[in-house]
């Protein structure tokens, strides 16, 4: 069943280990069929270089197991990711990231501002990269906090746990989570070097970007 979804969640989740936005087994990936409304969703505890694509996990919407051909349990977060996908219709594929530039940040409960046009790739509304408040991982309060920051942008940091970005689609979705690291890290070296916050993007700029209608000079 949706095997070809299957095969993505393991090639995203399984990518974003391999760059490092992920480590032991934390973090977790899904991608929503909007023929069936299914959820495949990767399973809790499990090294993603081992991970196979019978070993993702279908779900509907209600969080029921619907297929798990070598018997894993889906992820401890599957509350998180419903909560999102049923709040944002638009919204295709979910990543959560536990990379280490941007933990930080969520550690200091500390949303990162537009410090380079690229924000604006990110859908952050109010020019900056929120943060949801602190949630117990696995349970519905955690799921609830995500809601509030996605509805003004399609990434944020999760406060003292990591990252979460949402797209169409897994593709999109792992690379705004590492664009979101890569701004934490420019963010933090800004900070180290300065001693103060830097200048931002303002967001009338962010709102007003888009690409020239004409390349000659």
């Amino acid at each position: 069943m949706l095997e070809g979804y299957k095969r993505q969640v393991v090639r995203y989740a399984q990518q974003a280990e391999r760059e490092g936005l992920c480590r032991h087994r934390s973090g977790n990936f899904s991608v929503r069929d909007k023929e069936t409304g299914y959820i495949v969703i990767t399973p809790t505890g499990m090294d993603r270089a081992e991970m196979l694509p019978e070993d993702v996990v279908v779900i509907d919407m209600q969080g029921r197991v619907v297929e798990a051909l070598t018997g894993k349990k889906p992820t401890s977060e599957s509350m998180m990711h419903i909560a999102v996908y049923k709040a944002r219709p638009d919204v295709g594929a979910i990543v959560h990231t536990h990379s280490k530039n941007a933990t930080a940040f969520a550690v200091m409960n500390k949303p990162i501002p537009a410090i380079v046009y690229e924000l604006f790739l990110l859908g952050c509304k109010k020019g900056y990269i929120p943060v949801a408040p602190y949630g117990r991982p696995g349970t519905k309060e955690l799921a609830q906090s995500v809601l509030k920051p996605l509805e003004i942008s399609d990434v944020a940091l999760m406060q003292a746990h990591g990252v979460i970005a949402v797209a169409k689609d897994l593709k999109e979705a792992l690379l705004r989570a590492s664009y979101v690291e890569e701004l934490a890290e420019i963010y933090y070296k800004t900070l180290t070097v300065l001693g103060h916050e830097p200048d931002v993007v303002p967001v009338e700029e962010l709102a007003n970007w888009k690409y020239p209608s004409s390349l000659s000079i």
